[in-house]
């Protein structure tokens, strides 16, 4: 019990912080300025007289994945923010002498504080997506395929970076620790980007670098995977959006970045079990 115990209590210090409030009133705003654009944009599309089946799915699927990448790069912001400093700042502070000392194991505090903030990353981010998909729906009643799978990889995504932060945390400082976890976050995007263009050119070895970042920092391959599956069949052939690939993560990769996040958890509960306070 005394895991979820101090899930409870990191649950509750990011709400006395006033964090959750500000996450979801900034997440409240995004969907609404959503809404708004998106609403202008299919009358504005209608109007023109595009009422092929294949021209709506296109307009509607794009804007959709478009409001779902930025859930998923808010989501990467929040998983950072919410985590860099939960080791690392108790440490410098001397608090997390007071906890330790308590009769609380260790990696029951690195797993607790763990699982209070990913089950606060994965409300965040399931409720921006079914906020978003219902907004769709509500004024273009398209739905896209594979949501549940989708939504899932976004999170997935999310937690890759919550748990290399809570890792991070267990020896660096906290600065240190969002600089390094973010710069990480970045290669993977670029990384991801080189895989894309090396695949439409047909450059084995932009391809091969895109892989093996990935394999480093799966973060992208998980988005990558999330926006392939929620595309119709006839856009993943035709690759007609920056949301297609046609090298994109297989259900192994899926399976190798649960299995990350697990290494790396236990890595992280190794260090801190380590480390002198």
């Amino acid at each position: 019990m005394s895991i979820f115990t101090i899930a409870r209590l990191t649950f509750l210090e990011a709400q006395r912080r006033k964090l959750l409030w500000a996450v979801l009133l900034m997440g409240l705003a995004f969907l609404i300025l959503y809404a708004v654009g998106f609403y202008f944009t299919y009358r504005d599309f209608s109007r023109q007289g595009a009422t092929l089946p294949r021209q709506f799915f296109e307009m509607a699927n794009v804007l959709l994945l478009m409001g779902l990448y930025v859930v998923n790069f808010l989501g990467i912001v929040l998983a950072v923010l919410i985590s860099v400093d939960t080791i690392a700042g108790e440490i410098t502070s001397g608090t997390i002498q007071t906890i330790v000392s308590k009769p609380l194991r260790r990696w029951q505090v690195v797993c607790g504080k763990w699982l209070g903030l990913a089950v606060m990353l994965s409300a965040f981010v399931i409720l921006m997506c079914t906020a978003l998909m219902a907004i769709v729906w509500f004024i273009a009643r398209y739905m896209p395929p594979n949501a549940v799978q989708g939504t899932a990889l976004i999170v997935l995504s999310g937690l890759v970076l919550l748990t290399l932060s809570i890792l991070g945390g267990t020896r660096l400082a906290t600065l240190a620790n969002g600089v390094v976890v973010f710069m990480l976050y970045g290669l993977a995007f670029v990384a991801g980007w080189i895989e894309q263009i090396g695949a439409f050119v047909r450059n084995a070895t932009a391809v091969d670098i895109g892989i093996f970042v990935s394999l480093l920092m799966p973060s992208e391959a998980m988005w990558k995977r999330a926006a392939y599956l929620m595309q119709p069949p006839f856009m993943r052939d035709l690759g007609i959006t920056p949301f297609s690939s046609s090298s994109a993560p297989n259900d192994a990769m899926v399976a190798y970045t649960i299995g990350y996040i697990v290494l790396t958890l236990g890595v992280a509960l190794h260090l801190f079990q380590r480390r002198d306070l």
